[in-house]
């Protein structure tokens, strides 16, 4: 079975329809994702609607503040998470697709197990909130204690920088990795990425193809520049959550 596995699509609509394009291309039998539906982005609702029809998403936290009062936002986030809310309460004159859609927002789990494997937004120790960045291999009671709670395989979202960390306390970048990993007898954390909001340099979005063992890191192009124009066209968003989309940080 082919499983595409995508994270942090933050109501980016354009980037989303790109990589489901591309997921179509490849055969997959099936979509995740690791949260963060909304957030950032100008088409939330759209977003969630897609974000439907997946296997399975587990909550991220951008998704809970859109249901909840934001906690450890900077200022520009915050507004947009105010902004998305209003969206989802009140931008949709169709009472039942409103209520549809947080209703989905409210069911997510925190965390989904499959055969060992564990699906989380931020980490096994903290699902919701904590990240784990590259650099974090300097800190290896972190490490030690994530790997801990983990059986085999852990794939997460949330720094919306793709990589592998392994149990031995290293990160390999794709790049590094010729864009493929293999699964095996070593403990791996695998962040797949971003769909909606890149910060790796690349404004492409990033997510995976889990087939069988084998973990392949896929960019893919999409129109940042309609993104963008959206972006800068709602007042409660920031312009820089914008520009940033360029740039891919």
């Amino acid at each position: 079975m082919k499983r595409a596995i995508l994270s942090d699509i933050h109501g980016n609509l354009e980037a989303l329809q790109a990589v489901l394009a591309d997921i179509r291309s490849n055969d997959v039998d099936e979509v995740v994702c690791l949260g963060d539906i909304v957030g950032y982005g100008p088409n939330p609702a759209e977003c969630i609607d897609i974000a439907s029809s997946f296997r399975f998403t587990v909550l991220g936290n951008h998704d809970q503040g859109a249901l909840f009062d934001p906690e450890g936002f900077s200022s520009g986030a915050e507004r947009a998470i105010f902004w998305t809310r209003k969206q989802l309460e009140s931008g949709d004159p169709d009472v039942e697709s409103t209520r549809r859609r947080l209703r989905f927002l409210c069911e997510l789990p925190r965390s989904f197990r499959d055969n060992g494997t564990l699906f989380v937004h931020g980490s096994a120790r903290n699902p919701l909130n904590e990240y784990v960045f590259p650099e974090d291999i300097y800190n290896a009671r972190k490490i030690e204690k994530i790997f801990g709670l983990i059986a085999s395989c852990c794939f997460q979202g949330h720094t919306h920088v793709p990589g592998v960390f392994t149990q031995d306390g290293r990160f390999f970048s794709p790049t590094e990795l010729g864009h493929q990993f293999v699964l095996g007898n070593q403990k791996a954390m695998v962040n797949v990425g971003s769909v909606g909001q890149p910060r790796d340099g690349d404004y492409r979005s990033s997510y995976v193809i889990l087939d069988g063992p084998r973990v392949h890191f896929r960019r893919v192009d999409y129109p940042v520049e309609v993104t963008v124009r959206k972006i800068h066209a709602i007042s409660e968003l920031d312009n820089f959550l914008g520009d940033r989309l360029r740039e891919g940080r």
